[in-house]
């Protein structure tokens, strides 16, 4: 569930890039642009301070289709800042004038290609269960042992980011 909605994020979005909505994008009035972004960094530097702690009881085995979902939409929405070679990829289709029919199987085969990687791990994991699971597991609690923190400093500062980048240009800051 979790790669189908990293794909899914991609995809749409591409679609709503071949449309034309990059077009779009700079109608937008700036100050409305600056206060959204003011919101939406303010929101993460608030959230930050909000992702749980580890929950004994909660396996990841018992993540719920919920979780994986929001997980995926999480990751699509930190990823695309730097999804530079997609977006030249889009750019380069929007530049050949393609059509729909001709973009849309071109898009659908650059996510595929990117979420391979994750599939083939969850393939591995499903054909060598017994002889890789406990390798799997130790590099699970390898990498969730700081995660949250590692989350949550992520978050705030992405917020902070955003927020300082929101200022209108006659306030400067200087540090």
């Amino acid at each position: 569930m979790y790669l189908g909605s990293v794909a899914i994020a991609y995809f749409v979005t591409g679609v709503l890039l071949m449309l034309g909505l990059g077009a779009v994008l700079p109608l937008v009035d700036d100050t409305v642009r600056a206060w959204g972004q003011g919101v939406l960094g303010a929101a993460l530097v608030v959230g930050s301070y909000l992702i749980p702690g580890r929950n004994p009881g909660r396996t990841p085995g018992s993540l719920t289709m919920r979780s994986m979902v929001l997980l995926g939409l999480g990751t699509w929405l930190f990823e695309f800042a730097t999804a530079v070679p997609y977006f030249a990829a889009i750019g380069i289709m929007t530049m050949a004038g393609l059509s729909a029919v001709q973009w849309s199987p071109l898009l659908g085969a650059y996510v595929t290609i990117m979420v391979i990687p994750g599939v083939v791990l969850l393939l591995a994991w499903a054909a060598l269960d017994d002889r890789t699971r406990e390798r799997f597991e130790r590099w699970r609690t390898r990498l969730s042992s700081g995660s949250r923190t590692t989350l949550s400093w992520i978050v705030g500062i992405a917020g902070v980011l955003l927020l300082l980048d929101a200022l209108p240009d006659q306030i400067t800051i200087t540090m």
